[in-house]
């Protein structure tokens, strides 16, 4: 069996350069703000060096004999430097927020722009689920990354520098001492981070795979029920979460191994220093305080090495999202609107041929050329490539070959001067007012009712608890499909564009509704260039031309009567739907 992530095509990934170079671009858009940040988090490095120091001073003060006032002021420095620390340590965390945070958001912004300019096959092909992780998991994940994982990071990796050197300064012969641990560190983690890097990667697929099975269950289970497959679908549910699960597993397997091996590095070193000293002290080369601070270094050594190791579990699962991130936002984003004014509103399809499958194309050498303000409707039975035509006059899809030009300007990158409307509207969350101000943001009370009445909504607008102000979308007022399509169409009316697809955008309203919403479509397509991908037969009754075809061919072209008469493809499709 075909699994669904051998279907189905991922998004983009970037590479780790490509990643870091896009973090690096974002958090030094503030460079006053970083640099303050970084010498916060310093500051509190130095004084994390001050009670080592200062504790093997006290053991050689004790053990001198010396005045209780000067082991008294080592401990005073020890107070100063640890209230330094906290205090600097709140700081540092302060501007790391107003540094990060507004980073993160301009990488969302730059993330969902790139996913809604995303070419609408290319979507498809990669599937829904990929998206949604990408957006949702992956963004949460650095989030939370910024709270927790990075200020420990660069906490961790400042005193790693600070008390490597503190110990070289204090006693060279006891720093190379404690150098002796260094290459047990770096066998482990040249074991470690060749393996954990695909896991990770691996992982955040998987979840990507997980979050499509699912969706598709949640959109799609009455479809599923229907044919009797919700069994099915719930194994590939099953499938890809067991899979994600065991990935997971896996690297926990082989973290705790790790750190295994990471506790024999701080045991090596630690004999080492403690070795090296006895030998120190006994020739009278070292006293035992500066042994003591030695050892207290390197102890110290172990809970920021040990705070690296434990987060390179969040950093490589931080840097899998974020190469997933990147790959999105570093998309070149479409060129805008085409340039130049539209000249006319006719539309001219030369020798389109689109294959969705290689040797099977939905579309197939098409010619088709609508004058300023003609209405065509579409009709054909299912497949016969009448939502691909209209999909790819509308910009939604890129063809395999062949030329759109719609108002005198080619529709190329996705971007076409043709309106679409399909039977799959969206309710966006928030005010009816704001689903139809998406259109013409400037548009008053107004302009607003001409463009509901004109689809015959004001009526039910009206009538809702808030009127405009109604909040609708998930959680709240729930729309009937029916206004959900009129308001579409009246969005159609306030962008006022060149031209307009309509791909079925009726065939939700059911046969009460059906005629309600033929006259909402007709008020848009009235005086405007129109391609109808009709659904009903009526619709293509009052066109202005009819487009008949088969197999991605147009087989038929004239008027409702001419093709009547003609006994042909649409007198046969015709007859069907009278009968019925």
């Amino acid at each position: 069996m075909t699994t669904q992530s051998q279907k189905l095509t991922q998004l983009p990934v970037s590479t780790p350069r490509e990643s870091a170079g896009l973090a690096r671009r974002l958090l030094t858009r503030r460079p006053l703000l970083l640099a303050a940040c970084l010498a916060v988090f310093a500051l509190e490095g130095l004084a994390g060096l001050v009670a080592p120091w200062m504790l093997g001073r006290m053991v050689d003060l004790v053990g001198a004999g010396s005045p209780e006032a000067d082991i008294i002021t080592a401990g005073v420095w020890i107070l100063g430097a640890a209230l330094v620390a906290g205090a600097a340590g709140a700081v540092s965390i302060h501007l790391l927020a107003r540094v990060a945070e507004p980073a993160l958001a301009e990488l969302r912004e730059e993330v969902l722009d790139r996913a809604l300019h995303l070419d609408t096959q290319r979507l498809e092909e990669s599937g829904s689920g990929d998206l949604v992780s990408r957006v949702g998991d992956d963004v949460r994940l650095i989030g939370g990354s910024m709270a927790d994982v990075v200020p420990l990071m660069l906490n961790s990796v400042i005193a790693i520098a600070f008390t490597t050197a503190g110990l070289m300064a204090l006693d060279w012969r006891l720093g190379l001492a404690g150098l002796f641990a260094a290459p047990f560190y770096v066998m482990a983690l040249r074991w470690y981070l060749p393996r954990s890097g695909p896991y990770y990667r691996r992982e955040r697929e998987a979840n990507g795979v997980r979050a499509e099975a699912f969706l598709t269950g949640v959109h799609g289970n009455r479809t599923l029920r229907a044919y009797g497959i919700a069994e099915q679908h719930q194994e590939k549910v099953r499938a890809a979460s067991w899979t994600s699960a065991s990935i997971s597993v896996e690297v926990f397997a082989m973290l705790m191994r790790f750190l295994g091996r990471n506790n024999r590095a701080e045991l090596m070193g630690l004999l080492a220093i403690l070795g090296t000293g006895f030998f120190l002290v006994r020739a009278d080369a070292a006293s035992v305080g500066a042994v003591t601070a030695a050892a207290l270094y390197f102890h110290r050594l172990f809970n920021p090495i040990g705070a690296v190791i434990a987060l390179f579990d969040d950093v490589q699962s931080v840097g899998a999202s974020l190469v997933r991130l990147a790959g999105l936002a570093l998309l070149n984003r479409p060129a805008p609107a085409n340039a130049g004014e539209p000249d006319g509103s006719g539309i001219v399809v030369t020798g389109l041929h689109h294959e969705y499958v290689p040797g099977r194309p939905a579309l197939d050498r098409v010619d088709l050329t609508l004058a300023d303000g003609e209405l065509v409707a579409v009709v054909g039975a299912s497949g016969a490539g009448k939502s691909t035509l209209g999909a790819a006059v509308a910009g939604q899809l890129t063809p395999s070959a062949g030329d759109v030009v719609v108002g005198g300007l080619p529709v190329r990158d996705g971007r076409s001067q043709a309106a679409l409307v399909t039977q799959e509207v969206h309710t966006f969350t928030g005010s009816v007012r704001d689903n139809l101000t998406l259109a013409a943001p400037g548009a008053n009370d107004a302009v607003l009712e001409k463009a509901l009445r004109e689809v015959e909504a004001w009526a039910e607008v009206t009538a809702l608890p808030d009127g405009l102000e109604t909040l609708v979308g998930d959680g709240a007022h729930q729309l009937t499909p029916a206004l959900v399509q009129k308001l579409a169409l009246a969005r159609v009316l306030l962008a006022d564009p060149v031209a307009v697809v309509l791909d079925e955008a009726t065939a939700e309203a059911g046969s009460s509704g059906a005629r309600d919403l033929e006259r909402a479509a007709l008020a848009v397509t009235s005086g405007r260039t129109s391609l109808v991908i009709a659904h009903r037969l009526t619709q293509a009754e009052s066109a202005d031309r009819i487009v008949v075809m088969e197999h991605g061919r147009i087989v038929e072209t004239g008027t409702h009567d001419e093709l009547v008469a003609g006994e042909g493809r649409y007198a046969q499709l015709w007859s069907a739907w009278r009968g019925l």
